[in-house]
């Protein structure tokens, strides 16, 4: 299989928009309060975050434009792998640590404080790479993304810096950065032909 500029950009939207979902699903079933399957929504997260890393670093390589939003996509798909491996491998643990050991629960927050750092860092490249999709379109629509894409990027930044209560119980910085994932995705997919 061809894997062209088109294709690839393709694949990298599916990619995104199937992330949003999975992250959609992980919210409503853990605001629920039901037993959220973190071994599988995680692992399938963390397969789908190397693939778009690979592709979009492929795009990055083929694009005759755009770059600066490949390299954010790329670079936020690497840390949300980072950010999976954290949570599926030391939640748990840190997690047994602190109920065994109460003056322990401090380092297991730490270790939940780093990965939404870790989080709110892709979501924030994930914004800029909106930003700049959205302006390359003008237009109506670009320029509604690229708002979107300048309040996720500026949230989860503001989330980065002075930690995720920033806004209190809002999760601005997390629904902001799902809202520009799925917007950046349609703006992908809805690139001209001679941009995919």
């Amino acid at each position: 299989m061809d894997f062209t500029y088109a294709r690839t950009t393709g694949i990298v939207a599916a990619l995104l928009l199937v992330a949003a979902v999975t992250q959609a699903v992980y919210t409503a079933l853990y605001l629920a309060e039901m037993d959220v399957p973190r071994q599988l929504l995680w692992g399938g997260e963390g397969l789908l975050f190397a693939l778009m890393a690979a592709f979009a670093g492929s795009a990055l390589a083929q694009a005759k434009g755009l770059h600066l939003a490949w390299s954010a996509i790329a670079a936020a798909a690497v840390l949300n792998v980072v950010q999976v491996g954290v949570g599926l491998t030391l939640f748990g643990p840190f997690r047994e640590v602190a109920q065994a050991i109460p003056e322990a629960a401090p380092t297991a927050g730490a270790i939940v404080a780093f990965s939404f750092m870790v989080y709110n860092a892709a979501k924030a490249l994930l914004a800029l790479a909106l930003i700049v999709v959205g302006l390359s379109r003008g237009k109506v629509l670009g320029a509604v993304s690229a708002l979107v894409g300048v309040f996720a990027f500026v949230t989860n930044t503001a989330s980065m810096a002075a930690g995720r209560g920033v806004f209190g119980e809002l999760p601005l910085a997390g629904g902001s950065g799902v809202l520009a994932t799925v917007l950046l995705a349609v703006g992908l997919f809805a690139l001209p032909g001679e941009d995919r």
